[in-house]
């Protein structure tokens, strides 16, 4: 029998509705994975590394070179200045993250985190038997009340998860907003944990801010990310987490006895690619950007009210305008009704009414298959209208 902490998360939302699309030949607007391959030089990279026997385990915190490339992505985008031994290489940021709340939560201990959620952070809490307090960010702009971070804050607090740019919502927190959050953590002694894996994909202006950069926070901040989103190899799954030696020893002890090490010939193509010119990185934030407004615009004439995107690859939307009140059930058959998967917010909140009428789309898909979405969901306020 499965431990009772663990009965809510026997499954997610991303198999259910990818196998949903996949059994009505619907369009998957669902999952957030891109439709193409990534940078052709790093694809032939893990290859010719494939090719020329780089198949065995790699060391246990990564290969330095990738290390090493990670700790000079830090200083080169952000002037953080990263000891390469204090990176440590994971399965992926999913990983990362588990180990990282494994690492530093008993039975009893409070994460501090943002609802929605990415439906990883739940599942991982209730593995190490703490508790979620789960702050609201609410429409339109998703930014949370400073009064209700307070009060998430206790005597118990443990950890602080934090993901900017945001999934689902698409918001990026900004300096002050990220300060305030260190403030509290630091005031209760608390590890912060960032997962920043959309670092690269924010849009209209809006940095990012790796809270390791603001002042005071470097010493308690434990730094996410991956290159699955950056370079459209999700599938991939090779991550990594860098901060203060102590820490990144104490999620290391985790992590070794989760997956141990993987993407041996996967590791040097990301420390070469990692190293790719400023172009690559501002073209893929303005082809996202331009694919996020297609979508936007053609969410808005179908009848949706849609919230602005900040950053990742998504679009939030509110149903309600188009009769529906509840945004599972409305995702549920929106694939049948006109062949487009979606996915339902309230699944990713500790309180399911807070985002009861919210659905995300994902836009990280060619533009003949987004085109062809917005077409049929067209389709979609005509028949609400008939």
């Amino acid at each position: 029998m499965l431990v009772d902490r663990m009965r809510p998360h026997t499954s997610t939302i991303f198999a259910e509705m990818s196998a949903l699309a996949v059994r009505t030949g619907a369009i998957n607007l669902g999952q957030g994975f891109p439709d193409t391959d990534g940078p052709p030089s790093l694809l032939s990279d893990a290859a010719a590394n494939i090719q020329g026997g780089i198949n065995q385990y790699p060391p246990g915190i990564g290969i330095p070179e990738l290390r090493s490339a990670v700790a000079e992505h830090q200083r080169r985008f952000y002037g953080l200045e990263v000891d390469p031994d204090a990176v440590l290489v994971t399965t992926g940021a999913t990983e990362a993250i588990a180990s990282a709340v494994l690492a530093f939560c008993e039975p009893g201990d409070e994460v501090v985190t943002f609802q929605p959620y990415y439906d990883s952070y739940a599942a991982t809490i209730a593995l190490a038997g703490a508790e979620l307090r789960a702050v609201a960010l609410r429409p339109p702009s998703f930014g949370f009340d400073p009064d209700e971070l307070r009060a998430a804050f206790s005597a118990r607090t443990r950890l602080v998860l934090v993901n900017t740019p945001h999934n689902p919502t698409g918001a990026v927190f900004d300096r002050e907003q990220l300060t305030l959050i260190g403030e509290l953590a630091a005031e209760h002694d608390a590890v912060i944990v960032t997962d920043e894996v959309y670092e690269h994909m924010t849009y209209d202006g809006r940095p990012h801010v790796p809270m390791a950069t603001l002042p005071g926070l470097a010493e308690r901040t434990l730094t996410i990310s991956s290159v699955g989103k950056t370079f459209s190899v999700t599938g991939w799954k090779v991550g990594w987490v860098h901060g203060p030696g102590e820490l990144v020893s104490a999620v290391r002890a985790v992590k070794q006895f989760l997956t141990y090490v993987s993407g041996a010939p996967f590791q040097p193509a990301i420390a070469a690619a990692l190293a790719l010119p400023d172009s690559f990185y501002t073209g893929l934030a303005a082809d996202l950007q331009r694919k996020r407004d297609l979508l936007s615009d053609g969410l808005r004439e179908a009848g949706f009210t849609v919230f602005d995107t900040g950053g990742t690859y998504f679009v939030v939307t509110d149903v309600t305008a188009l009769g529906f009140s509840d945004g599972a059930e409305f995702c549920w058959s929106l694939p049948e009704r006109i062949g487009v998967a979606a996915v339902p917010v309230s699944v990713f909140c500790a309180d399911p009414d807070l985002g009861r009428s919210l659905v995300r789309f994902a836009f990280c898909k060619r533009d003949e298959v987004l085109t062809e979405a917005v077409s049929r969901l067209a389709a979609l306020r005509s028949a609400v209208q008939a």
